[in-house]
């Protein structure tokens, strides 16, 4: 089978293509997934060097969300084009899904654009509409808007009804991502001090937001708090900066205010109807226009390594993706 195989951990170069990885072999409540199209994120990286929450065992082969169709077994008939998310194995011709891996996609996404959305869109999704619920005219800021994640979350902001979107990027060209995306406004942190200047930066688009999306933290998560309403909440997808802020729960108490963290996987695992729920919205705002995924570049999987380095270096919100049947 082809795929890419992780012999030992290490860079993006660990990722070797190969025509040997062995055949997946399902187990009972799993469907075998012919695989068209995987999406290639941040996780994937950490999976290959060994720092992953989730340590795959050597030799595997990385990759965690990719589009396809059902071959055998599972709760969906032969055929059924499907969303199928793993802990590892995505990057590959065929894989072994669990049932509550497995979310049913419509005809008219094209494989790339669905793997592309992935990830990034349902961490959006559940991080506006489960955990901060955001309400039709509320207002909300994106930290790291130019990311992935942050580009889905103001398209998925916008479909929610929010009445204010403000986008807090770095960078002319992330700028721009961000205003393509539907930011109503656009914050320049460039040389900002963040600690009171975002708070300042914010007064002249608006003040205070109700809710805020920080897949940043360290300092900027303080600074973020700081640009709460009351009865605010912010919600905590990652640690793109590095470092992990302390919370100081007395300012939670004098503002009303709520800190809410998110882990996509727990929902998978634990309730897959919402993330079958998330894909259905997801798909409806794909084809009303307003959530498209920004595609940097679309690989074919003899390439994996490159895709994985693109990522690394930095790809911003443009996404990389796997095209699992083409070939060089």
């Amino acid at each position: 089978m082809r795929a890419a195989l992780v012999q030992a951990f290490g860079g993006p170069d660990a990722a070797a293509f190969t025509t040997g990885a062995p055949e997946p072999q399902p187990r009972e409540g799993e469907a075998l997934v012919a695989l068209e199209a995987a999406e290639v994120n941040f996780p994937d990286l950490l999976a290959i060097s060994g720092r992953y929450q989730l340590k795959a065992p050597l030799p595997f082969v990385p990759g965690v969300l990719a589009v396809g169709r059902v071959v055998s077994g599972g709760p969906y008939a032969p055929g059924t084009r499907v969303a199928a998310s793993v802990d590892w194995g995505a990057f590959a011709e065929r894989a072994a899904v669990p049932a509550n891996g497995l979310a049913p996609l419509d005809e008219d996404i094209p494989a790339p654009e669905a793997a592309a959305l992935g990830l990034a869109a349902q961490t959006a999704w559940f991080a506006l509409a489960e955990r901060a619920r955001l309400q039709p005219g509320e207002s909300l800021l994106v930290l790291g808007a130019s990311g992935a994640v942050g580009l889905a979350a103001i398209g998925i902001a916008r479909a929610l009804g929010a009445g204010r979107v403000v986008a807090a990027v770095r960078g002319e060209a992330h700028a721009a991502l961000a205003q393509a995306a539907g930011a109503h406004h656009v914050l320049r942190l460039d040389g900002l001090e963040l600690r009171d200047g975002l708070r300042a930066a914010l007064a002249g688009c608006g003040g205070p937001v109700d809710a805020v999306l920080d897949p940043v933290g360290g300092e900027a998560t303080e600074a973020a708090l700081r640009c709460l309403d009351w009865c605010g909440r912010l919600v905590v997808v990652g640690f793109a900066a590095g470092g992990i802020p302390a919370i100081k729960a007395n300012y939670l108490l004098l503002k009303n205010i709520a800190v809410l963290g998110l882990q996509w996987t727990d929902y998978r695992a634990r309730q897959p109807d919402k993330v079958r729920a998330a894909w259905r919205d997801i798909a409806g705002w794909w084809r009303a226009g307003l959530l498209r995924p920004v595609i940097g570049a679309t690989l074919p999987l003899e390439r994996a390594a490159e895709a994985l380095a693109m990522v690394a270096q930095g790809a911003g919100g443009r996404r990389v993706v796997l095209d699992l049947t083409r070939r060089p």
